[in-house]
């Protein structure tokens, strides 16, 4: 129950035994909660203060309040790290989601022409593209360009089950010391759209990531096709593992 004499407000308590109780399942994603009334009645506490407590909740993205039905716990979509130094899909892992990655271009080295911000623009580079996937459901596509020499023989190595990080660890010694990157909205075509299953029409979150390590700076740089309508892509601030 609340505690009236505490230090915290009663609306603040009151909002943390929802969201205690919304994290339990005792209040499921797209389920009602119980009115202000109820709320109210089963607290001991006015409505007002009932008001304010899942105001706090609206504000966080919790819930949502829907007019002539009543106030719904929101499905919140798991919320992805994407800017791990031990890889894409490790951020995946780390939330406990099973990847499974299908190659769209092979491994090859070519000659990068036509994209300014590549840090191999006019140079070669070792590309391959590949699409990760969580639970059968396609999330992003990958483009990776790879420095020609530090990752030679790059193309003999099965990198449909392997993580490049790993790879890059255990077969070439190497360990990306720093990162940087780059977020903005942009349209895929209507080939790439259908490799993610989705309306070419509609935007998806486009991530430019540099990978630098002890031998070179950008030695791995890739671009990232990114569905937002399933996962929620964010990036840490601080720390020594994520820039």
């Amino acid at each position: 129950m609340l505690n009236d004499r505490a230090p915290i407000p009663l609306y603040h308590q009151l909002g943390d035994i929802l969201l205690a109780k919304i994290k339990a399942g005792e209040y499921p994603p797209g389920s009602r909660i119980p009115s202000e009334l109820k709320l109210a009645a089963a607290y001991r506490i006015g409505r007002p203060t009932v008001r304010q407590a899942i105001e706090l909740l609206v504000q966080k993205g919790f819930l949502v309040k829907r007019r002539g039905a009543g106030t719904f716990v929101i499905d919140r979509k798991p919320e992805i790290d994407l800017f791990s130094l031990d890889g894409t899909t490790a951020s995946f892992h780390k939330k406990g989601l099973a990847t499974t990655t299908r190659m769209i271009e092979a491994v090859r080295l070519e000659r990068i022409v036509g994209n300014p911000e590549n840090p191999f623009e006019g140079k070669d580079a070792y590309f391959f593209s590949r699409l990760i996937q969580v639970e059968q459901t396609p999330v992003l596509i990958e483009d990776l360009y790879l420095h020609p020499t530090l990752f030679s023989g790059i193309d003999r190595i099965d990198l449909m089950n392997g993580s490049l990080s790993e790879i890059a660890d255990e077969r070439y010694y190497m360990r990306p010391e720093s990162a940087r990157q780059s977020f903005r909205i942009g349209y895929l075509g209507r080939e790439r759209s259908a490799v993610l299953s989705m309306d070419p029409h509609t935007p998806v979150l486009i991530v430019n990531r540099f990978l630098n390590f002890p031998q070179a700076d950008s030695a791995v740089y890739s671009e990232l096709f990114c569905r937002t309508d399933r996962y929620v892509f964010s990036q840490t601030l601080g720390g020594n593992r994520n820039a």
